[in-house]
C-alpha cells in the first residue's frame, strides 16, 4: 500500500476533484478521496479496472491503494477544511510529458494494438466516458516511443454510481462506441487479432478469481454485502457474454476475413 507523504495540489477540474500527491515510492500519483462528490463507488470503479487492468495486461497506469499521511492531514489548511481523512483511497501513477490523443497520434503510437484490450475493457463496463471524453485517453512520449495510455475509470456503468437495479439492466446490455478515437481504431489501426489475447484473457477468469476481487475491494468503500454480490454477478454476466461482445466489435472492423474469428468459435 502507497503511503501520500507531500501534497501538491489539485489535478484539472474533474467531477471526482482528484488531487496530486508524492508517495513513499517517490513518484507522483493522481489520487480519488473518498468524499469526492460522487461517492465511494468511483473508488470501487477504479479498483475493479485496476484489477482487470492487470489480469488483462491493459495500457492503465500503475495504480493501487493509497493512505495520507495524518502528519500532512495535520498541517495542510485546505486537506483540513476539505475533511480528508487518513482511511484508504485511490492513487494512479501521474504521467508526465502527456498529451490528448488524435489520431496522428493513434497512427505513431507504438502499443495502438493494446487499445484493443481497453476498447473490450470499456465494453464489457459500459464505460462511455472514455470515447466522449476526448481527455481520458493520453498519448506519452516514453524514450524513443509515443506510448499510448487511458486513464480514469471512474465512470465505469454509464454513470459511476450504480445501484443494485443498474447493474441488473446493463449486464446483458451490448453497446459499442464508436466516438472520436474508437472509430478511428475501428476503422483505420485495428484488426480482429489484436482483440484475440484480451478475449482470451477474459475467457481465462474464474469464479474464484472474481471471488478474490469482490473480497478485496476496501469494505468501507463498499459496505453492503447485496451490492458485493450483485457486481460480482454482473462481471460473471459479462465475461461469459465476451464472444458475443466481441463479435459486436468484430462486425464494425472494416475489410477484413470475418470468417476467420467465427470458425475460431466452433
Amino acid at each position: 500500500m502507497l503511503i501520500a507523504l507531500e501534497y501538491l495540489g489539485s489535478v484539472g477540474i474533474g467531477v471526482t476533484s482528484p488531487q496530486l500527491f508524492r508517495a513513499n515510492d517517490g513518484k507522483l500519483y493522481v489520487v480519488k478521496l473518498q468524499n469526492n462528490r460522487l461517492g465511494t463507488k468511483i473508488l470501487v470503479n477504479e479498483y475493479v479496472a485496476w484489477w482487470f487492468g492487470q489480469y488483462m495486461g491493459l495500457c492503465f497506469p500503475p495504480s493501487g491503494l493509497i493512505k495520507i499521511d495524518e502528519q500532512i492531514l495535520r498541517n495542510n489548511r485546505k486537506l483540513r477544511l476539505a475533511k480528508i481523512s487518513h482511511r484508504l483511497h485511490f492513487a494512479s501513477q501521474y504521467l508526465h510529458k502527456n498529451r490528448y490523443v488524435g489520431k496522428s497520434e493513434l497512427q505513431n503510437a507504438a502499443n495502438k494494438q493494446a487499445m484493443a484490450g481497453v476498447m473490450l475493457f470499456d465494453v464489457m463496463f459500459h464505460n462511455i466516458d472514455r470515447s466522449k471524453n476526448r481527455k481520458n485517453l493520453l498519448v506519452c512520449r516514453e524514450e524513443a516511443n509515443n506510448v499510448l495510455y487511458a486513464i480514469d475509470n471512474s465512470h465505469l456503468f454509464i454513470r459511476g454510481r450504480w445501484s443494485i437495479q443498474s447493474l441488473k439492466k446493463l449486464s446483458e446490455r451490448i453497446v459499442i462506441n464508436q466516438w472520436r478515437a474508437y472509430g478511428w481504431l475501428l476503422n483505420h489501426f485495428l484488426v480482429a487479432e489484436d482483440f484475440s489475447p484480451y478475449v482470451a484473457k477474459v475467457k481465462s477468469i474464474k469464479d474464484e478469481d472474481l471471488d478474490f476481487l469482490i473480497a478485496s475491494i476496501p469494505e468501507e468503500w463498499l459496505p453492503l454485502p447485496s451490492e458485493r454480490e450483485a457486481l460480482r454477478e454482473y462481471m460473471m454476466i459479462r465475461c461469459n457474454l465476451i464472444d458475443d461482445i466481441m463479435a459486436a466489435l468484430y462486425r464494425l472492423i472494416p475489410d477484413v476475413d470475418r470468417g476467420s474469428y467465427f470458425n475460431q468459435r466452433k
